[in-house]
């Protein structure tokens, strides 16, 4: 059975009456999990209110008690790796082993422009995130002292205390559809692959290639958890669809434009049946993007329409 969580854009507006409205929603609805991007503006004007992810995350940990949650994902471009893994193992601690750490090498120009932060191109980007990954599992796996010598990171001595709870930390998510890069660092140091929105054909054949660079890493496909994130257009009907794809896209797009992009669209019984096209392909968990922050209806909606079905 293919597993539902919701994904939030945090730089759209997110408040703090808006995320804990939403965390609560997520947690008694019966979805597996909330999480959400870490930005601090979007690429392009007008800024919106983008509330502080750490600081988000701990009050979610202290105020659900089931799902899973996580950053999708934190740059390391803008993230230090000893004070993220610092604060990724309190969090899961908190949560009682809850968090899912979502890393990334970075991309959005603007706000690292805006907010003084190196965003490097994209070899130097790649070569960080990699120095970072590796920091941030020494710090996270080892009981004692590490030392690192990097280009971009150092460490000398360095100790993570106390020690996380669960061992070696919170499993490390890694995002993106890149064969040259990011799925060789997924398989090298992740514990769950986030593909971002493609159709099953696509994902299927990007699942196939993840596998074989694991065996070749000597770890088991299994090991690894398969998810993906989905623009989500819902309603009731496909009248109620249509509109809904035209105010979106501003007139620009169809249902079926969308749709090969390998966003999940449509009525209860059209989402089910797509949702179920990309568990066959191998999807394991749909992270669904949520755009409209103040539509607690709709999140409820797919909860009582949809979930149901795919459970049966």
């Amino acid at each position: 059975m293919i597993e539902i969580a919701i994904f939030l854009e945090g730089q759209n507006g997110l408040t703090w009456p808006r995320w804990q409205r939403i965390a609560l929603a997520v947690e008694e609805l019966g979805y597996v999990g909330l999480f959400r991007s870490d930005h601090f503006t979007n690429a392009n004007p007008p800024d919106k209110e983008s509330l502080e992810l750490w600081v988000s995350l701990t009050w979610l940990a202290s105020h659900t008690k089931r799902i899973e949650f996580g950053p999708l994902v934190s740059p390391l471009s803008f993230r230090n790796p000893p004070f993220t893994a610092r604060m990724a193992a309190a969090v899961d601690d908190l949560s009682g082993g809850r968090l899912i750490l979502g890393l990334g090498a970075g991309w959005q120009e603007r706000e690292h422009t805006n907010y003084g932060f190196d965003l490097l191109d994209t070899r130097q980007r790649f070569d960080r995130f990699q120095e970072g990954l590796e920091v941030v599992t020494q710090l996270l796996s080892n009981d004692q002292p590490v030392e690192f010598e990097g280009k971009y990171f150092q460490l000398h001595e360095a100790i993570l205390l106390p020690r996380p709870g669960r061992k070696s930390g919170p499993p490390i998510l890694i995002g993106g559809n890149g064969k040259k890069r990011t799925l060789p660092l997924t398989a090298q140091f992740a514990g769950e692959w986030n593909a971002l929105m493609v159709t099953p054909d696509k994902f299927f054949q990007l699942k196939e290639h993840l596998d074989e660079l694991l065996i070749e890493r000597s770890r088991k496909p299994s090991e690894v958890r398969r998810s993906m994130m989905v623009a989500t257009i819902f309603g009731d009907d496909e009248a109620q669809v249509q509109k809904r794809v035209a105010e979106r896209t501003n007139g620009q797009r169809t249902v079926e434009d969308l749709r090969q992009r390998g966003a999940v669209i449509g009525t209860p019984d059209q989402m089910v049946e797509q949702l179920g096209q990309l568990a066959e392909a191998g999807v394991q968990r749909i992270m669904l993007q949520w755009i409209d922050l103040d539509d607690l209806d709709g999140i409820e909606r797919i909860a009582n329409k949809v979930l149901p079905q795919l459970r049966e």
